[in-house]
């Protein structure tokens, strides 16, 4: 087994949960660490594969807990059940409503990501303090053409955080 990774390679549908469990709190820990306070999320959350076999697997138990015609980008894919983590200490209890399972990149050793949610007016002024140098470094824009996010990483957390402006309830309609 490589033990380079936290969770992978995933075989159970019981591992997938404990690593969706885990982004999930990482997640919540960097937007406390950087924005003070956590935001609502855009409904989404992915787990990232490490090797082909394990995204086949996760690919499969995915296709099982989703619903195929509802998905944002054929990449986010609306869940039967949505996927409800209680609340621990300040991090309020959140529900997942869409699930992605990310192919295998190579230099890519993060277990997963959530997309947080903040209100159009107030990311605008967010993304203007990161363009303006006002975080320290773990805080970036995403630099992807289709998409406008801020981005959270830091040393010593396996996780990646986004914020951006919308949530994909309003986007994909469920």
């Amino acid at each position: 087994m490589n033990t380079q990774f936290r969770f992978s390679p995933i075989k159970s549908r019981e591992e997938l949960f404990a690593a969706i469990t885990h982004t999930h709190f990482a997640c919540y820990e960097l937007c406390i660490q950087y924005l003070g306070r956590p935001l609502p999320v855009a409904s989404n959350i992915g787990i990232f594969c490490h090797f082909e076999d394990e995204y086949e697997y996760l690919t499969g138990i995915r296709k099982e807990l989703t619903d195929e015609t509802k998905s944002w980008n054929n990449k986010y894919y609306l869940l039967h059940n949505p996927i409800v983590i209680p609340s621990r200490n300040t991090i309020p209890e959140t529900i997942y409503k869409y699930l992605y399972i990310r192919k295998p990149e190579e230099k890519q050793t993060h277990v997963g990501d959530v997309d947080f949610y903040l209100p159009p007016v107030e990311y605008q002024a967010l993304k203007k303090k990161v363009e303006e140098g006002e975080f320290p470094k773990g805080v970036s824009l995403l630099q992807r053409p289709n998409l406008d996010l801020v981005r959270m990483e830091a040393e010593g957390n396996d996780t990646s955080a986004f914020v951006g402006s919308y949530d994909l309830t309003k986007i994909v309609g469920a």
